[in-house]
């Protein structure tokens, strides 16, 4: 089949693959062990890049929105997944935790300030860091827009996302019993952290399976079966920080504390047609954030791998370089 022409328009603007000139392992205490690498240019700008989930883990494919004769890329897997150990462990991770990494690995690479990019959950963490810690940002590239809210969980675990996609909530839905369909996150957990790893590792390919199936506009709501390992760690990451509201105070407080990054300039690239993350948080964030651009993409679901999402990424990478006249 022959691509879509958005697709065909988006090849150009994906930079081509570049190895990591630098590997390692992260002693960041209580227990874990986070990967962390470095590709690009040594000497270039640096950016750290957050990805979703939680616990879905980082990719050679994320090296490629950034043009790697000026950016100085770091890539990391958070607490429990990908190749960070121990593996799909909740214990002493947190939201406050992944921030104390982040200023750890920031601190053990030398680097005073970093442009943070980060899309679904990544920009959810890439919020919170900045607000934490504002003076070491310099800017802020978000996509899919996740604020860790109460009425986005209900959105999409409370059925709201389900009435766009019945027959795939009815898969979703239909291990658990109709006594405990009330509160679908507690069920899940119960069955994530059952202490059966055959359980849970079935759990966590319906949980992933329901996420997955509706990244993209293109989808046609199912999904292939994701490895075991990676689904479990996937689920029970992504549970234990749904059943916890992210570890944050009060519901809606990365809108609350917007006025602590007002002065950060930043870029939204949000799908229109976003199931995951639906664009109103986009909306309001940018309301609420003076110097921030937002995109909105038509044509263009949750995935990173949109193409309309990956030409403005990589257009707003560049238009940064250009501005540091860096290229």
């Amino acid at each position: 089949m022959d691509r879509h022409p958005d697709q065909k328009r988006a090849v150009q603007y994906l930079y081509p693959p570049v190895d990591p000139f630098d590997q390692r392992m992260l002693d960041v205490g209580d227990s874990h062990h986070i990967y962390v690498e470095q590709c690009g240019n040594p000497d270039g700008a640096p950016v750290v890049i957050l990805h979703g989930g939680p616990g879905g883990g980082c990719s050679p494919a994320m090296r490629r929105y950034f043009d790697p004769s000026v950016y100085r890329i770091v890539l990391f897997d958070q607490r429990g997944c990908g190749r960070s150990r121990p593996h799909a462990s909740v214990e002493n991770n947190t939201t406050w935790h992944l921030v104390a990494d982040i200023e750890a690995i920031r601190a053990v690479l030398g680097i005073e300030r970093w442009i943070v990019f980060g899309g679904s959950w990544g920009a959810t963490l890439a919020l919170i860091y900045a607000q934490t810690h504002p003076d070491h940002v310099t800017n802020l590239i978000l996509r899919g827009v996740f604020l860790m809210t109460q009425s986005e969980l209900d959105w999409f675990y409370g059925g709201g996302a389900g009435r766009f996609w019945p027959e795939t909530w009815e898969r979703f839905v239909a291990p658990i019993p109709e006594e405990e369909r009330g509160d679908l996150i507690a069920a899940y957990h119960r069955r994530l952290f059952s202490g059966n790893m055959v359980q849970e590792t079935q759990f966590g390919r319906a949980w992933s399976a329901w996420e997955n199936a509706l990244a993209s506009i293109h989808s046609s709501g199912s999904s292939g079966e994701s490895p075991g390992d990676y689904a479990r760690a996937f689920a029970r990451l992504e549970n234990h920080y749904f059943t916890n509201r992210g570890f944050l105070e009060f519901d809606g407080q990365i809108l609350a504390h917007m006025d602590r990054i007002a002065h950060i300039p930043g870029v939204i690239v949000q799908g229109r047609y976003d199931m995951i993350c639906p664009p109103k948080g986009a909306y309001d964030l940018a309301k609420l954030w003076p110097k921030a651009e937002l995109k909105m993409v038509r044509n263009a679901g949750h995935a990173l791998s949109e193409p309309g999402i990956s030409a403005e990424l990589v257009r707003a990478m560049d238009q940064i370089a250009e501005a540091r006249g860096l290229k």
